[in-house]
């Protein structure tokens, strides 16, 4: 039975947790948005918008409150996590992916790391303002023209392991202090081509080693072109064994990946939601209200951004329920939903404000850049057919969306239950 005790707690909670997201629709508001037209331009990283959090004391957001953060993450305050990242993306999408990357890594310390790792990394992201970022890109196919395949090498030793190679979609490079590395012991190939758990490493590296190099000339997007998101280059950059984060193979043994989809789907409703303001201004300007073909479309538009959140808020109740299960098979079909909604209220939007939407400086034309590019971060036909697999009751791999391997959790390959 729920006391009166446990209802007020969570009263405070909830109204603790809307006033940090209302702090982080203040600032995207008053300063983030302003900023936002120049990152893109530029090319370069949100660094004053980065600034702006640590002295807002959000940049801690899912660091444990034991070590000075906020304590957000899967066990408690994930909406509002969630939430905080779509106010940040309608702002700028830029910058809500690098938050996304920062915030992830909190979530892999918290979850993965030793209580020597979280007092030492911890301390620098809440009294020093340290970015962090995770990077597994490894793209193994060659495109047309290209020379070479990116990827790593690694080499362990008695004292840690030397890393040889590059990375590529290097969010936050040359502006994260940390990056937290998924590399493989047998080969090339990041996390995504793995095909042995126990090769899979998390290894933190400190971006200021002389031996880590950045590629920008590789960099040179339609869009989300804020995050930075650099060519890399490792030459025998060695990783000590005590940055080593969580044992090998335990991200898809855990099926980590899983709790971090749905995050990408926060930015995708943060960018539709400010497409979808903004039409409305366009529309009460154009004095349009009247049409009924423009009521279809703000209907619709509404829908869907209705129907996102409440998606949101379910993944992360089960989570913060504890239906692993359950909540890995809701994050995948969050992550292909949100997509499809937010691709459709953006082009709702443009059809609405027409080609004056895409001149600048509309923000619908950065909008409609960024989440185009953005949202083929996870191949939506493989998610799909995730989602397909389960239904039919074949096994699955619910972190990366390829056909199942031998690396995945048994948990993860069984059909989620039902309510």
């Amino acid at each position: 039975m729920k006391t009166a005790t446990h209802e007020a707690m969570k009263t405070a909670t909830h109204e603790a947790d809307g006033k940090l997201v209302g702090h982080a629709a203040g600032l995207a508001y008053g300063r983030f948005a302003a900023r936002a037209a120049r990152y893109d331009r530029e090319a370069s990283f949100p660094a004053e918008d980065f600034a702006d959090l640590f002295r807002a004391g959000l940049l801690g957001a899912a660091v444990p409150r034991s070590h000075g953060g906020h304590g957000l993450g899967p066990d408690a305050g994930l909406f509002t996590l969630w939430m905080i990242t779509k106010e940040l993306a309608k702002a700028d999408m830029s910058l809500a992916r690098c938050w996304e990357g920062h915030i992830n890594s909190q979530m892999l310390l918290s979850g993965l790391g030793d209580d020597r790792q979280k007092d030492r990394w911890f301390h620098g992201i809440v009294e020093c303002g340290e970015v962090w970022a995770a990077w597994s890109g490894e793209p193994q196919a060659r495109n047309p023209g290209q020379s070479a395949r990116f990827g790593t090498v690694v080499r362990r030793t008695g004292e840690g392991y030397f890393i040889d190679g590059t990375k590529v979609f290097a969010t936050s490079a040359r502006s994260a202090r940390w990056a937290i590395l998924l590399v493989n012991l047998h080969g090339p190939g990041g996390a995504r081509h793995s095909q042995a758990a126990d090769g899979l490493l998390l290894l933190a590296c400190d971006l200021t080693d002389p031996s880590v190099q950045f590629d920008e000339s590789w960099w040179d997007p339609i869009g989300m072109r804020g995050t930075v998101s650099h060519l890399v280059r490792f030459n025998h950059t060695f990783i000590p064994e005590e940055n080593r984060i969580g044992e090998p193979g335990q991200y898809l043994l855990e099926g980590w990946q899983s709790r971090f989809s749905p995050h990408y789907g926060a930015t995708f409703l943060g960018g539709a939601e400010r497409a979808y303001e903004y039409a409305l201004d366009y529309i009460r300007a154009q004095n349009k209200a009247g049409d009924p073909y423009v009521q279809h479309r703000v209907a619709t538009m509404s829908l869907n951004l209705e129907s996102a959140q409440l998606w949101l808020r379910r993944v992360a109740e089960l989570w913060e329920e504890g239906r692993g299960a359950e909540a890995r098979s809701a994050g995948n079909r969050a992550r292909y939903l949100l997509e499809a909604w937010a691709t459709d209220t953006v082009q709702h939007a443009l059809h609405v404000c027409g080609a004056r939407g895409l001149i600048r400086p509309s923000p619908l034309e950065r909008i409609f850049r960024d989440l185009s590019f953005y949202v083929l971060h996870d191949n939506s036909d493989q998610v799909l057919a995730t989602i397909g697999r389960e239904v039919l009751g074949q096994p699955h791999d619910s972190s990366f969306f390829n056909a199942p391997s031998h690396h995945v959790a048994d948990e993860a390959n069984r059909p989620a239950a039902r309510d």
